[in-house]
């Protein structure tokens, strides 16, 4: 059983509404609405809220099955964050080389713009959960980011100046 389908069962069992529920532990309708879908899950704060609430412990609340569920959408938004990453990267790189041909001031500041959004997106590519058991690794992955960021960087203040 999912925690959404536990904490549906939970709420239930004691008559109370979603809104209800929201009100107790301080939290919107349209997030316990998500949590009974499986579509998202609540911060640690809450987690406490509700097994107080139902005097269940959080242990009892969490399953191996929404670890692995936790996994999977860590995993989607990763890829989303990846793609978006790549697409600002290329932006960048093509902005930057139509700056130096044309010599366009404008195109090179929209470049170093897209740096920037590769730059945040490139560091959030990497699920959390990964980064949390990867430690050892988490610095090589950073390093190697800032270097790319370094290096478009460069070249996009360059054509910035040169144009």
């Amino acid at each position: 059983m999912t925690f959404g389908q536990k904490l549906k069962k939970l709420r239930s069992e004691n008559n109370l509404t979603q809104e209800q529920l929201a009100d107790m532990i301080f939290v919107t309708r349209s997030a316990v609405s998500k949590w009974e879908t499986d579509s998202g899950y609540p911060g640690i704060d809450s987690f406490k809220a509700i097994s107080g609430l139902f005097g269940v412990s959080i242990d009892e609340l969490i399953s191996d099955d929404d670890i692995e569920n936790k996994k999977l959408l860590d995993e989607k938004k990763a890829r989303k964050f990846y793609f978006a990453a790549m697409a600002f990267l290329c932006l960048s790189a093509t902005f930057a080389l139509l700056a130096y041909f044309l010599k366009n001031r404008y195109l090179s500041a929209v470049g170093v713009c897209g740096i920037i959004g590769y730059a945040v997106f490139a560091l959030l590519s990497k699920p959390g959960y990964r980064r949390l058991r990867e430690r050892k690794n988490t610095a090589a992955y950073v390093v190697s980011r800032c270097a790319i960021f370094i290096i478009i960087s460069a070249v996009a203040i360059y054509t910035l100046i040169a144009a």
